[in-house]
């Protein structure tokens, strides 16, 4: 009877976690398959399950565009120096935390807790970033923020609860310093905390978009998300466009580029997450590994 209600509930579970598997992968399927299909049959919601006529012209005409290549330049330096810049941040803020003898240990802590309950807002660090000098250069969309406080929390946490105490006790009776210490033990077993928080960031800076917004007036700096998202407007502004002006002519060729904009969407979606989707399995062991600190105190 045990061995019945065991394979019940496995059977049961397992059932559920695939219905579940299967809502959350449907929208990037689906994403997939619109992308690949007749735009006049995505507009019209015949694509579910399967393409619909066949075709690539949303990504011939996404590509077409010189400002795609651009932006995917940008959004690689940006995201691969930006992450970079906030794991030096990160990483030696969140071990000297960890350490008691560090004279005003909880002062700093606050400084960087009470970050997540208050903000300047967005008109002073506009002024902030003015008067740096950031102002359309690309150096923004680097140095824009250079830590996150729930990050610095969690690798804090790590350091303080995977590493044991002994073994920097040990080092230091031996003669090691704290500089010794850091870089040749707490960094080689830092190295899951290090690829989830790279991975954290890494996902902050591609998808950002709205800094970009704010400080930078030339094109030629503008990162893959706000290239999409012009690209966008520009599509859908033009219907409206004709049907203001009432020209049938214009409004019919309005019309067809408002169909392709509308396939030319799912394309962008998916050239947008591609990177991420295919960086992210390689990271996915340290991923799990790391992302479970904390949850287990004693």
């Amino acid at each position: 009877m045990k061995k019945s209600d065991d394979f019940w509930f496995d059977f049961i579970n397992g059932v559920l976690l695939f219905l579940l598997t299967l809502i959350f992968l449907y929208p990037l399927y689906f994403v997939l398959i619109a992308s690949v299909s007749e735009p006049y049959e995505v507009v019209n919601g015949n694509v579910f399950f399967w393409p619909k006529g066949l075709t690539l012209t949303a990504y011939a005409n996404v590509f077409k565009e010189d400002a795609i290549w651009i932006g995917y330049r940008n959004s690689l330096i940006y995201t691969v120096f930006g992450t970079m810049y906030n794991l030096v941040l990160t990483i030696p803020a969140a071990y000297v935390l960890t350490k008691k003898h560090l004279p005003g240990r909880n002062l700093l802590a606050a400084y960087f807790f009470i970050t997540m309950y208050f903000s300047g807002g967005m008109i002073p660090t506009y002024l902030v970033i003015k008067h740096l000098g950031l102002i359309n250069s690309p150096w923004v969309m680097i140095l824009g923020a250079g830590v996150s406080c729930w990050n610095l929390i969690v690798t804090r946490q790590f350091f303080s609860g995977t590493i044991p105490e002994a073994l920097y006790e040990a080092a230091s009776i031996d003669g090691a310093n704290d500089y010794y210490m850091f870089f040749r033990i707490a960094l080689p077993l830092a190295t899951p905390i290090m690829a989830v928080m790279a991975l954290f960031y890494a996902v902050g800076h591609w998808n950002g978009y709205y800094n970009a917004l704010l400080y930078l007036r030339t094109s030629k700096l503008y990162p893959l998300q706000l290239v999409l998202r012009n690209i966008l407007i520009s599509n859908e502004m033009a219907l409206v466009n004709a049907a203001l002006d009432g020209d049938a002519e214009a409004m019919a060729t309005a019309a067809r580029k408002a169909y392709m904009a509308e396939a030319m969407k799912y394309a962008l979606i998916f050239i947008s997450a591609a990177p991420l989707l295919c960086a992210y399995p390689f990271v996915q062991k340290y991923f799990v590994k790391g992302v479970m600190i904390g949850a287990v105190k004693g």
